[in-house]
């Protein structure tokens, strides 16, 4: 599967400003901000820095939860994980979706149709070529996956998740 190439907004400058000196100005931020992976600056109740984030995850890990990347389809253990638990957040330990709520969506990432009560946020996503919703931790604002409204009932919603976003903790027996 090919993508299209992302699309950028052009910008154009006018009046009496260079491009130096919208470069300098300001502009250097306004580019960063339409990256792909470029997030709003959000304040979630577990901050901490990209040094502390970097020792407490693999670089793996990183690369999904802080800077929106995706993991290959089917290469997340917990695509065959069925036992009863919960699916925790790889970076910060919040619970985020029961075990009774996964599924085999058959496209390669853990799914599920519905997230504990607080435990995600959704924002709107335009990389890419296309327009989504990405779903991130509550707590420490991970990046986790994306929401799409082509899941099984009761709410017709399938959060395809990234496996190394997650951590499963089996339900005591």
């Amino acid at each position: 599967m090919t993508h299209e190439p992302v699309r950028r907004a052009h910008i154009r400058i006018t009046g009496s400003r260079s491009r130096r000196a919208f470069m300098l100005g300001g502009g250097l931020t306004v580019l960063a901000a339409m990256a792909p992976g470029a997030r709003a600056a959000a304040t979630y109740p577990l901050r901490l820095s990209d040094a502390e984030w970097r020792r407490r995850l693999t670089p793996e890990q990183y690369d999904v939860l802080r800077k929106s990347a995706t993991e290959a389809p089917f290469s997340s253990p917990l695509n065959n994980e069925h036992r009863a638990g919960i699916f925790n957040c790889a970076g910060c330990g919040r619970p985020l979706f029961d075990a009774k709520t996964k599924f085999d969506s058959g496209t390669g990432w853990p799914s599920f149709w519905k997230p504990l009560d607080g435990a995600v946020g959704e924002e709107a996503d335009s990389t890419f070529g296309m327009t989504r919703t990405a779903v991130h931790c509550a707590r420490c604002g991970g990046h986790l996956g994306h929401v799409f409204s082509d899941g099984p009932p009761p709410t017709g919603l399938r959060y395809c998740m990234n496996g190394l976003a997650l951590a499963f903790q089996p339900a005591a027996t």
